[in-house]
């Protein structure tokens, strides 16, 4: 087992420093695996399989109906594993561009090769079928990959807070509540202390982290999302992500507060005028 990363804390610590240092790890330590190089990526590593057969051992995942995990090349094992228990899985669309969620179908009678198919980049392409915002939904477990995590449970990805987004709007459609239980898999070495000031209220937490040689129940209590933020988006942000518009209109109409990123600079600046 590679024994864990050190961050030192000092003023030059940021998440982006964080993931530069634990890609260059994986890779120089040849601990990384297709596809490489494994910088700005969810990073597939050694031992995955293990980490996610770790899965096997946890209740919370035993007694899931439905589970969402991300569509990155680390949890494919885990995707596998969900299917082979006849587990509903979505899958989210990448970059949330035409819809937040695909559901994997594997053909009737599907063995275990070709459920390991559906698992796959290309099988979730080829064996999904859309779900609707307005679909019936609840999310018992989501699985998801990362950068690096802690024992206290934050977790940072690969940047582009799409992990983050995307348990917010499943807040917003109450797809996920206080019982659903988000689940991270990595190597041992992407396991390290984190700051607590390098996280806000839009950051998902984990509670338990899979490595090939442990399971870790998180400690730290910490809050995850509560719905979309939407004074930290732009209008950029919702051009590329259109159901996100969707969103924004039902709660607009339901009373909330829905001012963009864009529109509160333009307020203030008004104001200072």
């Amino acid at each position: 087992m590679a024994s864990e990363l050190e961050i030192p804390v000092n003023k030059e610590i940021s998440k982006e420093s964080i993931r530069l240092k634990v890609w260059d790890y994986l890779e120089n330590s040849n601990l990384a695996s297709f596809p490489r190089p494994v910088h700005h990526r969810i990073p597939n590593f050694k031992g995955a399989t293990a980490a996610n057969d770790r899965l096997r051992e946890l209740q919370v995942f035993n007694s899931a109906t439905t589970v969402e995990i991300n569509p990155d090349k680390p949890q494919q094992h885990a995707r596998f594993l969900s299917l082979e228990a006849k587990k509903t899985l979505l899958v989210p669309v990448p970059r949330i561009r035409h819809g937040l969620f695909k559901k994997i179908v594997p053909p009737k009678g599907a063995n275990k090769d070709m459920l390991n198919k559906c698992a796959s980049s290309l099988g979730v392409k080829d064996f999904s079928v859309p779900i609707g915002l307005d679909d019936p939904l609840k999310v018992d477990v989501i699985i998801d990959g990362s950068v690096a995590v802690s024992t206290k449970g934050y977790r940072i990805g690969k940047g582009e807070g799409y992990a983050d987004l995307e348990y917010a709007m499943m807040k917003t459609l109450g797809a996920v509540d206080d019982n659903t239980v988000v689940i991270s898999t990595v190597h041992d070495c992407q396991v390290m202390d984190l700051p607590d000031d390098l996280f806000a209220a839009h950051d998902l937490s984990v509670d338990y982290i899979l490595t090939p040689s442990r399971i870790i129940k998180c400690d730290g209590n910490l809050s995850k999302p509560s719905g979309i933020i939407w004074s930290i988006l732009t209008k950029e942000k919702l051009d590329l992500i259109p159901i996100l518009k969707n969103l924004r209109y039902r709660e607009q109409k339901a009373g909330k507060d829905v001012r963009l990123k864009d529109d509160i600079e333009s307020e203030t600046g008004s104001a200072l005028k």
